[in-house]
């Protein structure tokens, strides 16, 4: 398989996760899909040298990273 489709595949399954997580951010599985999406969407701006998005994603996976642990 090519780097850039599995990189795509990657993208895709991160999408999923944040499609499926709002609405059961309230629970634990909620913020651990929440923190699944956000990394392998890390994986996708990180290839596409998306410096800002990438920030963002690494925010949002700390955020929830501290909701899940408090």
């Amino acid at each position: 398989m090519e780097k850039n489709s599995l990189i795509k595949i990657v993208g895709y399954v991160g999408m999923v996760c944040m499609v499926v997580a709002p609405p059961i951010i309230d629970t634990g599985v909620g913020k651990i899909i929440a923190i699944a999406g956000l990394s392998l969407l890390t994986i996708q701006t990180t290839n596409l040298k998306a410096l800002n998005l990438t920030v963002l994603n690494i925010a949002g996976i700390s955020g929830y990273l501290y909701a899940f642990f408090t």
